[in-house]
């Protein structure tokens, strides 16, 4: 219905291409129609696509409310809470809920989830998919949502819509990459469907037949059903019967030198440019660079901070807009938990926790929360690494005067003595 309205009004004639374009997806110069159907055959783009989705999803995600002396609680029992952290809806887990957000909001630069409510309190997210949404003006300026719901045009307030929105212009739909990419992501289905033949034809690229007669129409369909005896990978290596003076002659083209594997190896490095992925990360590695290292890890990293990050950042002001009163927002708010990127890292992540007690900033029993494991008594007070004393005695000498005294005591010596001497 989006696309209609696009085009409501006017005259559309079989020479009109951006309007097929829009119906059948983004034609390319490869002659390729490019659709998120067509885009998600690609092992990059899914690949793209699925880890930032699942990465993005698997993080633990916490809604707190500021505190005046600038701290914060958590608040598991704000009604919201429940919706965001635990059930979005009746049919799925917050982690494929967010995981179909964020994979519509990667592949189509918008995703959307329908605000059910129960008077003032909000009772589940509903998502969309995305392609049959429109979000449009009214000549009042309102922004509204135009969608299809079990075959009736339904038509929804901003206020009863979540909308994330991609990188943009600030207007009010994100930008899809799938649609902008339609050249590279076009080569790219040109590129595997030519391989996919080759591989299907065994390797073969082409041959001629030649006969020193000139054969009938008859003996030309006879000789074209005896070929597809020799067609396909699993008749490669075959032996081929010739006759009555035929001659096979194949033709010495093959990928290499046709560029062609160069051309797929280039395509998945576009195609992460697109989605802001790195290539390692989807099994893709330059020439002269490992799996693994140091270099790799300093990659991932980036991709957390400039990749993920900003991601995370729409959405957590994305709930804060529009799902918490306004009253609320300045000191209401949902937060993904960063840290649990470090999960799978047990040396970036037992680094982390030392730095953070040995430094007051996080106690023991903190630390040993985000290990999962029990509290322990006397763990809730904050130290500091100098001899690791509670945080209001540091400076405080005595400590170290009765470890002095207590060792003077054990070598005999008196402090009359001491002092003397001195």
């Amino acid at each position: 219905m989006g696309v209609l309205d696009r085009w409501r009004g006017r005259s559309i004639s079989l020479t009109d291409g951006a309007f097929f374009q829009a119906f059948f997806g983004g034609g390319s110069h490869a002659g390729k129609a490019v659709t998120n159907h067509t885009a998600l055959q690609l092992s990059a783009v899914w690949s793209c696509i699925r880890l930032t989705a699942q990465a993005v999803a698997g993080l633990p995600m916490g809604f707190y409310e500021k505190q005046s002396d600038g701290g914060r609680v958590g608040r598991d029992d704000h009604p919201l809470a429940e919706i965001l952290l635990d059930s979005p809806n009746d049919d799925q887990t917050t982690v494929e809920f967010w995981e179909g957000m964020v994979a519509w909001l990667c592949t189509n630069g918008n995703a959307y989830a329908e605000i059910a409510t129960s008077g003032e309190r909000i009772t589940a997210l509903q998502p969309f998919d995305s392609d049959k949404v429109q979000p449009y003006r009214t000549q009042e300026g309102e922004l509204r949502y135009r969608f299809i719901d079990r075959g009736q045009i339904e038509d929804l307030p901003r206020e009863k819509m979540l909308h994330l929105r991609a990188f943009g212009f600030g207007g009010d739909v994100g930008l899809s990459p799938i649609r902008f990419g339609v050249q590279t992501m076009g080569s790219a289905i040109a590129a595997d469907e030519t391989a996919a033949k080759m591989f299907g034809n065994g390797m073969q690229v082409a041959g001629v037949l030649t006969s020193d007669q000139v054969l009938k129409d008859a003996q030309r369909t006879q000789l074209a059903e005896v070929m597809k005896q020799y067609v396909g990978s699993t008749n490669a290596g075959k032996m081929m019967i010739l006759e009555a003076g035929l001659k096979y002659q194949q033709l010495t083209m093959n990928p290499e030198d046709a560029q062609l594997l160069e051309t797929r190896r280039f395509n998945i490095e576009e195609i992460c440019r697109w989605f802001g992925v790195p290539p390692i990360m989807v099994g893709h590695a330059g020439d002269g660079q490992t799996m693994w290292g140091s270099g790799v890890e300093q990659i991932l990293l980036g991709w957390l901070t400039t990749g993920l990050n900003p991601m995370l950042n729409r959405i957590e002001q994305r709930i804060r807009k529009q799902l918490i009163r306004p009253g609320d927002r300045r000191t209401l708010y949902a937060e993904f938990n960063r840290e649990g990127l470090l999960q799978a890292d047990s040396a970036a992540k037992a680094a982390f926790l030392s730095t953070m007690v040995q430094n007051a900033l996080m106690t023991r029993n903190e630390g040993r929360s985000k290990l999962n494991l029990p509290k322990k008594p006397g763990g809730d007070a904050l130290t500091a690494q100098t001899n690791l004393a509670p945080l209001d005695q540091l400076g405080s000498l005595q400590g170290n005067e009765a470890a002095k005294a207590a060792f003077r005591a054990w070598l005999g010596i008196d402090d009359k003595e001491r002092q003397h001497a001195a």
